[in-house]
């Protein structure tokens, strides 16, 4: 396992991390003895950053992980998790309010059910579970995270960017805000290295980075006859002609691999670690299969810049599926 600077904050973290949705729920049925063995493979093969969420199975995903790490007597973990905006628009509208989505008391019992749900009495990395530009000029909910810092319950202050709109966090970072963004970037979604990954490297700050293999997609393992479980969540993402458009631009990428010695998913990692910024990918692991494979990938070569170069066209300007091929 590789490791990288954390930004500026003085301490590495495995370059890839262990993303925690699955094991909580709302990608199919999912057993949580493969969750558990997941997350002992990861941590026997290095891996040290683990990111979940309360919206992941409702503190579910937390549980399991505090589970694990107090039974390996694990103190090495640096563990990140996420608050939700109180209950409204998702994403937020450009209407809301920070003050009434991410009030003071609100991010305080918040706080105490992530610490709770994780057993600790410390949150290494907590990150408000999405924005909206409309915030930018007013961001109160850090100066309420802040505060939580200083009372020693909170480590760093981060920001998961909407999906829509994920340059909208460029200015808290630059405002220095924010300790770490946790941001898509992906063979179709390059946009963040537009301006967004510079300006972390500038700045300092950590780069989290999300939606690797775009759900699943650029793993190479769907077809246009794939069929996802009832209570899985890519029945949404991947509804109607979403899937069929998807496979056919992860082909064209399969295509662009043959001969260099990578599988889709190997590429898929080593792409989004490409940027110098890029602190640690979060692919999910969901049994301890995966967990070795995706940790894996972190010993391979590096892409080459020509790799690279052809991989860059595959960038899909799909506006978050709206319009175009």
């Amino acid at each position: 396992m590789q490791f990288r600077a954390f930004g500026k904050h003085g301490f590495d973290v495995s370059e890839i991390g262990f993303g925690a949705w699955a094991i909580g729920g709302s990608w199919g049925p999912q057993s949580e003895d493969d969750s558990v063995a997941a997350l002992h493979k990861a941590l026997d093969l290095g891996v040290n950053f683990i990111d979940t969420a309360a919206g992941y199975g409702g503190g579910k995903s937390e549980r399991i992980i505090g589970s694990v790490l107090s039974g390996r007597g694990d103190s090495g973990t640096f563990v990140a998790t996420k608050t939700p905006p109180s209950p409204g628009n998702w994403p937020p509208s450009p209407y809301d309010i920070a003050e009434e989505r991410y009030s003071e008391a609100y991010l305080r019992q918040n706080v105490e059910e992530r610490l709770e749900c994780l057993g600790s009495s410390k949150i290494d990395l907590l990150q408000l579970h999405t924005w909206t530009r409309a915030w930018n000029r007013n961001p109160t909910p850090f100066q309420h995270l802040r505060k939580l810092q200083q009372e020693g319950k909170v480590g760093l202050i981060g920001v998961s960017t909407p999906e829509h709109d994920q340059n909208s966090v460029i200015d808290l970072m630059r405002g220095g805000f924010i300790d770490a963004v946790q941001v898509i970037y992906n063979i179709f979604e390059q946009e963040p290295a537009a301006e967004l990954l510079d300006v972390a490297g500038e700045t300092g700050t950590g780069i989290i980075v999300r939606v690797a293999f775009d759900e699943g997609v650029l793993t190479g393992k769907f077809t246009e006859e794939t069929v996802f479980a009832p209570d899985d969540f890519r029945n949404g993402y991947f509804a109607g002609d979403r899937l069929g458009r998807a496979v056919k631009r992860a082909e064209a990428v399969r295509e662009t691999l043959n001969g260099t010695g990578y599988t889709m998913a190997q590429a898929a990692l080593k792409f989004a670690l490409s940027h110098p910024a890029v602190s640690t990918v979060i692919p999910g692991m969901r049994n301890a299969a995966q967990a070795e494979a995706n940790c894996g990938v972190s010993d391979l070569p590096a892409l080459s810049e020509e790799l690279l170069k052809e991989l860059h066209k595959h960038n899909w300007r799909r506006a978050f599926w709206y319009g175009g091929k």
